[in-house]
């Protein structure tokens, strides 16, 4: 396994032009598991102890921080991040803050999974930065309060130990625990500024709620489908297809570059178990000159398993949500949409339920992951 990089130490004062120009970052190996602290699966930053300078919710904005250098307020420099005010210490003979002093904020993940590792991302925060970062996890179901979640019979698992980071950096940590989390709580010590935080990891659904939901979209990110690869990312991240809601823009959908052979795109899925698809949409919103022009769409029942086309290739509308119901009942536990020649779709949805065996194999994996 290669070591994460690690970054630490202050970053060099603004000195005019592009501000990402001297910004430290690397490859994290998780970050191939989806973001489950998106706000568009319903993630929030329920509460803090203090955002003086800087509001708690802009650490969950899913674009990347801004800078303006210019940008003041009555409080002070405003920052596209959470920063907190200046801690002092008892008084004049130990003005300095205690070692246990910190500011924190609890964060409720849009979907409870499984972390596989969490970026605490600095960018702009040059000078101003905390010491160090640490990282907790609890399991508490429903919609806890802030009051609840800092009650003293929660119990709250270490996810990332208390370690230096740095200004200006994408701070990344691998993450050991193998069990299922709904909320974390973001320390930084003793104080200071954090722009981004994402939290990648699988998705862990509740069996109880898919049961009582009977058909899902079986493909979904909140459901626990996922994407395992795709033939281009150029313009933006196929994962964005399982994504809930309907594309609100361009870049919320997938699309790749133009085609100059002839060949043609894909994305395989893998599947929230095995499942029964009785119905599909194929959505291009927002892709108006450049949606697929064509799709099909197959399944396959086990990593083995044959590949089966449910639907042939299909002509496809720009701008255009697409249904089809299945004449039979289609099993499978992976899923490939193939568009022809190239192009992108915003949403794809695969209506089904979970067979006898994946629901049982789905609830023994819930409860052994302690939810």
């Amino acid at each position: 396994m290669t070591a994460i990089p690690r970054f630490t130490g202050d970053a060099h004062p603004y000195g005019g032009g592009d501000p990402y120009a001297d910004y430290r970052t690397a490859d994290f190996p998780f970050t191939r598991y989806a973001n489950l602290a998106d706000r568009r699966l319903g993630a929030g930053v329920i509460a803090a102890n203090d955002e003086f300078f800087a509001q708690r919710e802009n650490l969950l904005v899913p674009e990347r921080a801004a800078f303006d250098p210019e940008h003041f307020g009555h409080k002070g420099k405003i920052m596209d991040g959470w920063e907190t005010r200046r801690r002092r210490g008892a008084g004049a003979d130990h003005p300095w803050p205690a070692a246990e002093d910190h500011d924190w904020a609890l964060v409720r993940l849009g979907a409870p999974g499984v972390v596989r590792g969490i970026v605490v991302d600095t960018a702009h925060f040059r000078g101003n930065y905390p010491q160090a970062v640490s990282v907790e996890g609890t399991c508490v179901e429903g919609s806890p309060s802030p009051e609840e979640l800092l009650g003293d019979d929660v119990k709250w698992t270490t996810l990332v130990p208390r370690t230096a980071v740095g200004g200006h950096a994408a701070n990344g940590f691998e993450v050991a625990a193998e069990q299922r989390f709904t909320h974390l709580r973001v320390n930084q010590h003793p104080d200071g500024g954090i722009a981004r935080l994402r939290v990648h990891g699988e998705v862990v659904p509740d069996p109880g709620w898919l049961a009582a939901l009977g058909t899902f979209d079986v493909v979904a990110l909140e459901n626990g489908g996922r994407v395992e690869d795709a033939s281009d990312l150029f313009y933006s991240p196929a994962g964005n297809t399982i994504q809930p809601g309907r594309s609100r823009k361009m870049d919320d959908g997938w699309e790749t570059r133009r085609r100059r052979d002839q060949g043609h795109d894909w994305i395989r899925y893998r599947l929230a178990g095995q499942a029964q698809i009785r119905a599909l949409e194929i959505d291009t919103a927002y892709l108006k000159g450049n949606s697929a022009g064509w799709a099909s769409v197959s399944v396959q029942d086990g990593e083995d398993g044959d590949w089966r086309e449910i639907l042939p290739r299909t002509r496809l509308q720009p701008d255009t949500n697409h249904r089809f119901v299945l004449p039979s009942p289609a099993v499978g536990t992976h899923a490939r949409v193939d568009i022809f020649p190239d192009g992108g779709i915003s949403r794809l949805r695969l209506y089904g339920s979970l067979t006898e065996e994946a629901t049982a194999h789905l609830t023994a994996r819930h409860q052994e992951l302690g939810g």
